[in-house]
């Protein structure tokens, strides 16, 4: 994860949260009272985002001490400890929501993408994300995909070609979409096509497309499909994949399975902040 990048951001959520000031907290506490707090696991799962913790207290200008117990890609318990903090109780209490936002958030992605991977049981096969992300938080949630043994798909438009139905119909066909992208484009971009049937599949190897795409089809379908594509080209299979039927896709032998529901559908792990016993805040 970029943290200069994470920062930034961070800066903005500090921002939306506070507006012109924290009455709750800079009304009642002086900036040089200092105070202890542990960020507490409430649910058994994967933890993601521990840097979120001193991220967020440099990005609101605050020197606060942090311990990170459980570190990121952890298996945690309910009950265990993730972090010890110890500083400003202004800045403990002002910056707490957006810790916990993001922390719980990616967790819970990290969570939900490792017992995909149980589920799948095949480690023939990479389990990857994709676009499907929430505006702004998408480096948050591509990273704690990996914290659960997950992998990244392409992070935007901009650093991989995916030509999708819609692509190919506007190009008059999948070999006339690949010339185009391959006439203007370096040797560093891939280009996946997505595919439906053995015709298109077909197609595909033609035109020298570097990741095929089986959208939307079953495990017996993809087992076919599968047979017609040269080992150099990498394959995906995509839609309509979640943690409900993931394990019927085992033995298909593509390389990639890519769900947006590790993101998209993953419930936060409840994460609870909270001062140090002998330092009531």
């Amino acid at each position: 994860m970029n943290r200069l990048k994470a920062k930034k951001l961070i800066e903005s959520f500090l921002i939306e949260d506070i507006g012109v000031n924290d009455f709750s907290a800079n009304t009642i506490f002086e900036d040089d009272k200092i105070g202890e707090g542990v960020f507490t696991a409430k649910t058994d799962g994967i933890i993601s985002g521990t840097d979120i913790i001193s991220l967020t207290y440099e990005a609101y200008g605050k020197n606060v001490d942090s311990e990170i117990i459980k570190k990121d890609k952890s298996e945690v318990k309910k009950g265990d400890i993730i972090a010890k903090v110890k500083g400003s109780v202004t800045a403990l209490l002002t910056c707490e929501r957006v810790i916990l936002n993001l922390m719980q958030h990616m967790s819970g992605i990290a969570t939900a993408t490792s017992y995909a991977v149980k589920l799948l049981d095949d480690n023939s096969i990479r389990i990857c994300d994709t676009r499907k992300t929430l505006p702004g938080l998408r480096m948050f949630e591509k990273y704690a995909v990996t914290c659960g043994g997950g992998f990244n798909h392409r992070f935007g438009l901009f650093d991989g070609v995916m030509l999708k139905d819609n692509h190919i119909a506007f190009a008059g066909g999948i070999e006339n979409a690949v010339k185009k992208v391959r006439s203007q484009t370096g040797h560093m971009i891939k280009i996946e096509v997505e595919t439906e049937n053995a015709e298109q599949v077909k197609e595909a190897v033609r035109a020298g497309a570097d990741i095929i795409m089986f959208d939307n089809r079953t495990p017996e379908e993809i087992k076919e499909l599968v047979k017609l594509v040269p080992k150099h080209i990498v394959t995906e299979a995509s839609g309509g994949i979640n943690l409900n039927n993931i394990s019927s896709f085992k033995g298909t032998n593509v390389n990639y399975i890519s769900m947006g529901a590790v993101i998209h559908s993953a419930m936060p792990m409840d994460i609870s902040f909270n001062s140090m016993e002998g330092n009531k805040i």
